[in-house]
């Protein structure tokens, strides 16, 4: 039970965090690099869990290595990407450049 401490602590921090905290589900594997924690949610949480530019995902994992170093372990988190999500590829340099285009048409347009 000690040892699960780590996952019990990922759920119930997420489940503080997402709209769906039925959904939130971890899967907890350990090899020889250490403890792997698998975090699975509901697609629309996603953002509230990774947070803006990562800062949250990264908090959390922060936490996990402070909650694992207590138990002398390395603990690290997954989060589960799930099938058909709705990610935004990146935006590349052209596709910057057509925008400023398109912009500096409408604003010529205007006067």
């Amino acid at each position: 039970m000690a040892q699960e401490q780590d996952q019990e602590f990922v759920e119930y921090l997420v489940r503080a965090l997402v709209d769906h905290p039925s959904d939130v589900k971890t899967e907890r594997t350990v090899d020889e690099m250490g403890v792997l924690i698998t975090l699975h949610l509901n697609p629309e949480d996603m953002g509230q869990v990774i947070g803006r530019q990562g800062q949250t995902a990264k908090s959390i994992r922060t936490l996990l290595r402070v909650v694992g170093a207590k138990r002398k372990s390395r603990v690290n988190l997954k989060i589960h990407e799930p099938e058909g999500s709705t990610r935004r590829p990146p935006r590349d340099a052209e596709s910057r450049d057509t925008e400023r285009e398109l912009s500096t048409d409408i604003d010529e347009f205007k006067l």
